[in-house]
């Protein structure tokens, strides 16, 4: 019995550990883009999805990860994430970002869509490079036309 109880403990520590729901750092240089195949190299446009079972799916840029989800069940996405153009690197939460498509910045599938965390910074990058700012929402609804 205390054998059985020590396999279960295992078993349980194994389930909730394989099951984190976040993100995972992108290797630049080595991971490529679940969506276009091509390698993550740019550290300023990355994306990443992070499904409620704890799954990472990485891409070279947002406008892959827009894409892969056409073909996806959405119900399943528990994180959508953007690079953030003025901290590069750095992931922030997509459906709450603010995106810029400026012809003046170019992004590794040729949208021209950056992410910012906050709008005072995608409009200072506005004001800088032109082009036009989205929500989430816009930004998914442009794509799809």
């Amino acid at each position: 019995m205390q054998t059985l109880k020590h396999y279960l403990s295992i078993a349980l520590l194994f389930f909730f550990v394989s099951c984190n729901v976040s993100p995972k750092p992108i290797d630049y240089g080595s991971d490529g883009c679940h969506f276009c195949k091509m390698t993550i190299v740019d550290k300023v446009h990355a994306a990443e999805i992070v499904t409620t079972k704890g799954k990472v799916y990485k891409f070279d840029a947002t406008e892959c990860m827009i894409n892969f989800i056409d073909e996806f069940d959405t119900s399943e996405i528990a994180l959508y994430l953007s690079n953030n153009f003025t901290n590069p690197e750095e992931l922030i939460d997509a459906t709450s970002a603010t995106f810029l498509i400026s012809k003046n910045i170019p992004s590794p599938m040729g949208a021209y869509l950056s992410a910012f965390k906050n709008k005072a910074d995608a409009k200072i990058a506005q004001t800088d490079k032109g082009g036009d700012l989205y929500t989430w929402t816009q930004l998914l609804a442009h794509f799809k036309d």
